[in-house]
């Protein structure tokens, strides 16, 4: 048994800290979503909603946001139709902390983890807001296509994307960069 923890120590290390930095962050995160009542919308939510409108307006797009009044999510109305709805899960908070859990586990230079974490989170974040914009505009043409878009294209995307960024942490900037 000995042998073998030490033949797969890098790897028991890796899940370990892997396991303990994602749970870390749910913990701090759904604590962070404890101080709402179930029918409000977090702070996250709330900027991720104003930052679509914000986008949207810069194109001269004819967009309204707008909290529901009884739901714990935001009404994205385009062109005078209601399109899409904004909860708490599209804010891609938990692609975050899945991004920040990895890099941690294959931690390198503090500094360059730190910046690598900052800028991917930054990164997410952006991709989010417009991944939100982009799928009011294509679901107000194509609303027949919601399954396509939204549970097949835009998470192939997202996931496709955060999984380049892990590729090029782990080759460039990670300890087990050559």
């Amino acid at each position: 048994m000995k042998k073998y923890l030490v033949q797969f120590k890098p790897f028991l290390i890796f899940i370990g800290t892997f396991f303990a930095a994602y749970v870390l962050l749910t913990i701090i995160y759904k604590s962070y979503l404890n101080n709402f009542e179930s029918d409000d919308v977090d702070g996250i939510t709330l900027l991720v909603g104003s930052n679509v409108y914000w986008l949207m307006d810069l194109f001269n797009s004819d967009i309204f946001i707008q909290k529901s009044i009884s739901d714990p999510w935001l009404e994205v109305w385009y062109n005078k139709d209601y399109v899409i709805r904004i909860v708490e899960g599209c804010n891609a908070v938990s692609v975050m902390i899945l991004f920040i859990s990895f890099v941690v586990a294959f931690s390198g230079k503090i500094k360059t983890t730190l910046f690598f974490i900052l800028s991917g989170t930054l990164f997410i974040y952006i991709l989010n807001v417009g991944r939100i914009a982009l799928l009011a505009i294509l679901l107000f043409h194509y609303p027949e296509k919601l399954h396509l878009l939204h549970g097949v294209l835009f998470p192939l995307i997202i996931y496709g994307l955060v999984f380049a960024l892990w590729v090029l942490w782990v080759n460039k900037f990670s300890k087990y960069a050559k």
